[in-house]
């Protein structure tokens, strides 16, 4: 906390004084009135809707296919796993970023690449740890599952979903995260709207306080989303066994 204060009084001081140029580092009472204005004309708010709506469609849309598939994979379909994953690994390694003129090639650079960017980015981390999650299910609990008679879609949700949980939401955590800054980026190629299009616009027009401003907002937007899946988690998986402390 203190360091984030001291941090703050050394941003406000440096650019008033003159030890760095106030043309390229705009004070943070600046930057919270330029932030205010955007607010009070619904401009920012507007950006904010766009973007969160593209970033909230496109990890859905992973999530259905990523889970499921995530499932697939690691429920003991061998021949399937041997010919597909070797496939889908190296389309994982591949950089999103060299991707864009492939996804605006054939979606053209209206809603539906960045959407399908979104998509894109949010599938691997889903679908991967859920594999995982499916693979390392302890054969322990499915043995005594069914000693028990449990078998079937019980024994489907009460014992393999609920064991692979954790390695899954460690999936949709880390896809959310990533899908919000990488559509930031993908607003910044032929967009019109959207926080990443008010960066590329700001900085484009040299509007420093503005460029600051939406920056912040998207820093603050961030820590939002990992805040909110981290309280999710741990209401949701609060049944786990938690490391004893001594």
């Amino acid at each position: 906390g203190i360091s984030i204060i001291i941090f703050l009084v050394l941003w406000e001081i440096a650019p008033r004084a003159g030890w760095v140029p106030e043309t390229f580092i705009t004070p943070p009472s600046l930057v919270l009135s330029t932030l205010w204005d955007l607010l009070i004309t619904g401009v920012l708010t507007k950006h904010i809707e766009t973007s969160m709506f593209r970033a909230v469609i496109g990890f859905i849309l992973a999530a259905i296919v990523g889970v499921p598939l995530g499932f697939f994979l690691g429920g003991g379909f061998k021949l399937f796993e041997r010919i597909v994953t070797p496939v889908l690994r190296l389309l994982n390694a591949v950089n999103p970023f060299s991707l864009f003129p492939v996804f605006i090639l054939l979606f053209g650079i209206g809603e539906i690449s960045k959407v399908a960017m979104i998509f894109w980015v949010c599938l691997w981390p889903i679908m991967l740890n859920t594999t995982t999650g499916v693979k390392n299910v302890d054969s322990l609990l499915i043995k005594s599952a069914r000693s028990m008679g449990v078998t079937g879609k019980d024994l489907f949700f009460k014992v393999v979903l609920l064991a692979a949980l954790p390695s899954i939401f460690h999936g949709l955590k880390t896809s959310c995260a990533t899908a919000f800054f990488m559509l930031i980026a993908a607003e910044m190629i032929g967009a019109s709207s959207g926080l990443g299009w008010l960066v590329f616009n700001a900085q484009t027009n040299y509007q420093i306080p503005k460029l600051f401003a939406t920056t912040v907002t998207i820093s603050i937007l961030g820590l939002s989303l990992n805040y909110l899946f981290t309280v999710l988690e741990g209401r949701l998986l609060s049944w786990q066994e938690r490391p004893a402390e001594y």
